[in-house]
């Protein structure tokens, strides 16, 4: 059966939802727009960096600023009280989608980045000390190794790190030794943003609560692609960011345990969050607004529940089936090559993405080739510097697929990749 046929849903349908899939690369930059006569179809496949915003999403946005663009809680007037509500509903929308108790569980931040740091600094800051230890892995995105390594130098905590194994997955025997009854967080990557490894976070969570021990689930490489609820996880907090689900950039989300968001202070100060202010103190408004200091993102807030209404529309459980559909289908190409090596898990066991090294050829100079057959992908580090100084490599390129991928792209891919080898043969 050809694998197209396999297609959860009607790809064609989707992209025609995306407009900038029909854009043509190449030639000079300063003329987008103009004559793009010699230039050839886009195949985006850097999708664990940014996903594309579908007209549904970017019609929220624009009919936010059209219609009733107001700030949120600070009038009383019609067009406020419109841009509060739909500002508001957004969290219930979020909470719902990752099942959350309830808006007071859901805070807006700019990003997955800086919803670890509010927790890193509200939490870690009050409750960490020498003799403590924060557990994390070798693969997490620098957002979270970054963040807890210099939590751990200002408060004297230990920083430890599960390791991968030579197949990519963790290693869940030294998971058990490294969280011990002095663990008070373990803040682990859901799905690997360079090896495509799902982690066990429900088994990893079993093990922190064990010790007393608090989880953090960096969730944005597995909110965007797959289901994922915070009860069936049983995480502490949860991670991720709208532009790698359809939405706007500018906005992200932190779900915490709401018991546990009562007992921590805000992270920012200023107008919103507060409820009562004297020369002498101040106090807090309710959840989830005590976090949310200043105006807020309102309109990308807006737009990312209409990303999420868009997904669902699809089915989480289908998003998730095309992604890995794609995966193991690169993952079986680049293997074929026989010149190519591959980092993580085998491809029908990992997310939607694939890293990799062509012999012979600097990630860098791959991706440029590449780019001149107009397939975006990216090269680098990925934000996982030393989980790159572990596999033995100073950078890898990297494919990511998401619902308005297709196999034909794929074959695009793979015929770069072949010339790119052959350049340099």
């Amino acid at each position: 059966m050809e694998v197209q046929e396999s297609y959860p849903f009607d790809v064609e349908a989707v992209r025609a939802d995306f407009p900038i899939l029909d854009r043509k690369v190449g030639g000079d930059p300063t003329t987008i727009g103009q004559d793009d006569s010699d230039d050839i179809p886009l195949v985006y496949l850097d999708n664990a960096a940014t996903t594309h915003t579908p007209e549904p999403v970017v019609d929220a946005i624009v009919d936010y600023y059209r219609g009733y663009n107001a700030n949120v809680h600070r009038g009383i007037h019609q067009l406020s009280q419109e841009a509060s509500v739909a500002y508001e509903e957004a969290h219930d929308t979020v909470a719902d989608f990752i099942g959350a108790a309830g808006r007071e569980e859901v805070i807006f931040t700019k990003n997955t980045t800086e919803a670890m740091n509010l927790v890193a600094y509200a939490w870690g800051l009050e409750e960490l000390s020498a003799g403590d230890n924060v557990v994390l892995t070798e693969m997490e995105h620098h957002a979270s190794l970054v963040t807890w390594q210099q939590i751990g130098k200002r408060t004297g905590a230990d920083v430890r790190f599960i390791e991968v194994t030579d197949e990519g997955r963790l290693d869940m025997d030294d998971a058990a030794e490294k969280i011990d009854d002095d663990t008070e967080m373990v803040s682990v990557v859901h799905v690997s943003n360079t090896l495509g490894t799902v982690n066990p976070i429900r088994e990893l969570a079993d093990l922190a609560h064990e010790r007393d021990a608090l989880i953090f689930a960096d969730a944005a490489q597995s909110v965007p692609t797959r289901p994922v609820d915070v009860t069936d996880l049983d995480v502490d907090f949860l991670a991720f960011s709208g532009h790698k689900l359809c939405g706007p950039t500018g906005i992200g989300v932190l779900y915490g345990r709401e018991s546990i968001l009562e007992s921590m202070s805000p992270y920012l100060y200023g107008g919103e969050m507060i409820r009562r202010v004297t020369f002498e103190d101040s106090t807090w408004e309710d959840l989830p607004w005590k976090f949310e200091a200043g105006t807020p993102s309102i309109a990308q807030g807006i737009a990312l529940a209409a990303a999420i209404e868009y997904l669902e529309g699809f089915g989480m459980e289908r998003v998730q089936a095309h992604e890995e559909l794609l995966a193991e289908y690169a993952y079986d190409r680049l293997t074929d090559l026989g010149y190519v090596d591959i980092y993580g898990p085998p491809g029908d066991e990992r997310g939607g993405l694939v890293a990799f090294n062509v012999e012979g050829v600097h990630a860098h100079d791959l991706s440029s080739i590449l780019n001149d057959y107009g397939v975006a992908i990216r090269a680098g580090d990925h934000c996982t510097q030393p989980l790159h100084d572990t596999l033995g490599v100073a950078a890898s390129a990297r494919a990511s697929f998401y619902i308005y991928n297709t196999v034909e792209e794929v074959d695009a891919l793979i015929e770069a990749v072949s010339g790119a080898h052959e350049l340099f043969a």
